[in-house]
């Protein structure tokens, strides 16, 4: 592909669901802030996730951190870049393939976060504590995507721009890169985290997306046990017609074969 979109993409299927959601928290808690700020920071405290939290039984936190947004503006760029990359790679794949995407670079970005808070523990490094909050992973996610399928693309970097997608990729990791030496060098980590999610998901997951793999596999589980309860019935049965002066056999599905001295099938 070598178009340059420079409108938004169409909003609906997983792009319209991921941004309602993420409006719909954010308006949440900011009325949680009008009626009371201790509830607030409680609810902040609870549903951002933190390395230290999670080590220590926060387990739901790497599902809820993404979320939770602070700031009108912050979090207007988060949601329009959302609808922007999502809605581009939806008109291209499935939903169910768009949601796994964004999912897997939503906890790889935690994943890298939780790796550079134990490392710095055990070198003896201490990280100052930051809380992980907003879809910044996931947009990380989706940008490495594009850039790893449809690097020819071209986009408007800062809406005024002409680029490939592959270098406003570059450009984005290298920033993250040298914020690896502020004070923000946790985030940058996290969302360079996001980002190897997103391309690993690019890489290994199955065109119609995570969910049609683990349904598959599920069924895949339950029909193999239905033939081994088929085979032992099959098994249960030859015994028993032998005990009544016949011989049956099945094959290794469970199937009967036909008896050549007799010219009925047993069914």
């Amino acid at each position: 592909m070598s178009s340059s979109p420079f409108s938004f993409p169409e909003f609906k299927g997983a792009t319209r669901t991921l941004v309602f959601v993420n409006l719909a928290t954010f308006f949440a808690f900011e009325l949680a802030q009008l009626l009371s700020k201790e509830l607030a920071g409680s609810l902040y405290a609870l549903l951002t996730f933190e390395p230290s939290s999670f080590v220590h039984g926060f387990l739901w936190q790497p599902f809820t951190y993404s979320f939770i947004h602070v700031g009108i503006v912050g979090t207007l760029f988060e949601l329009l870049s959302l609808w922007f990359l999502c809605g581009f790679l939806e008109q291209l794949h499935s939903s169910a393939w768009i949601n796994g995407l964004y999912a897997v670079s939503v906890l790889g970005t935690v994943l890298a976060a939780t790796v550079i808070y134990a490392c710095s523990g055990t070198l003896g490094y201490t990280l100052p504590v930051v809380a992980l909050y907003g879809c910044f992973g996931g947009i990380f996610g989706l940008l490495a995507a594009i850039g790893a399928l449809y690097g020819d693309t071209e986009f408007l970097l800062f809406f005024t721009i002409g680029i490939k997608a592959r270098y406003m990729v570059a450009i984005y990791a290298l920033i993250s890169i040298a914020m690896l030496f502020g004070e923000q060098r946790m985030y940058a980590f996290a969302q360079l985290g996001g980002a190897l999610a997103g391309w690993l998901y690019v890489r290994m997951a199955p065109r119609r997306g995570i969910s049609f793999l683990v349904s598959e596999r599920w069924y895949g589980l339950r029909n193999g046990y239905y033939r081994w309860k088929r085979r032992r019935a099959a098994r249960k049965f030859e015994v028993y017609m032998k005990s009544q002066g016949r011989t049956v056999r099945f094959d290794g599905n469970g199937r009967q074969l036909d008896d050549p001295d007799d010219k009925k099938r047993w069914n």
